[in-house]
């Protein structure tokens, strides 16, 4: 059975809160189970390499950290024909700018899917190379999962608590337990560039 439902989890990991999207579809793979009508994607940072899985599918559903302007972690929901331009406002990275283009490419070519549901969190930090998600922001997980459920169930999608094999996400070593429980600390680790090159003091 072909796929009729895409939940995309977009942004850069090793941006603090820029993972965020991923990191809701990780934990949307890890607590629920989901018939092969739907789709988990971790779509990263690719752009328009993400074009050929919008391909007849009907709703995307797109976790992503989005500059709203509000206070961080605020979740804000867009739909439809509103997705687009929010994808394009204020952009934080260049993995918006290039998801905003597979939506318009994927609109010029007949393929974008009939519904767009994006839930988007306010970020706090996103100048910490590979720092993690931030509290206020990890926080915002589990409400925009149940989120996600919500507009699920009204499109009449089964699921049930357990898991959703799959090969679209992360590789284990940069999964979200292993990626911010195997980070050194201030003390151990320099946060400011490579002390090998930094000038001696």
């Amino acid at each position: 059975m072909t796929a009729r439902i895409l939940i995309l989890g977009i942004g850069n990991v090793l941006w603090a809160d820029e993972g965020f999207g991923v990191r809701c579809v990780e934990e949307l793979a890890q607590t629920y189970a989901f018939g092969p009508e739907v789709k988990l994607l971790d779509g990263g940072t690719q752009g328009l390499y993400l074009l050929p899985f919008l391909e007849d599918v009907d709703t995307l559903l797109v976790f992503d950290a989005v500059d709203y302007g509000l206070e961080p972690g605020t979740l804000k929901i867009v739909e439809d024909d509103e997705v687009p331009s929010f994808m394009g406002a204020k952009k934080m990275s260049l993995h918006q700018t290039g998801f905003q283009d597979v939506l318009a490419t994927a609109e010029l070519k007949g393929i974008c899917p009939e519904r767009l549901i994006l839930i988007g969190c306010q970020p706090e930090e996103l100048e910490d190379y590979g720092g993690g998600l931030r509290d206020i922001v990890a926080a915002q997980i589990a409400p925009a999962i149940e989120i996600a459920l919500e507009k699920l169930r009204a499109l009449g999608v089964a699921f049930e608590l357990g898991q959703t094999p799959t090969n679209d996400l992360a590789d284990p070593s940069i999964m979200r337990g292993a990626y911010e429980d195997g980070r050194p600390s201030e003390e151990e680790a320099c946060r400011i560039g490579d002390d090998r090159f930094l000038p001696q003091v």
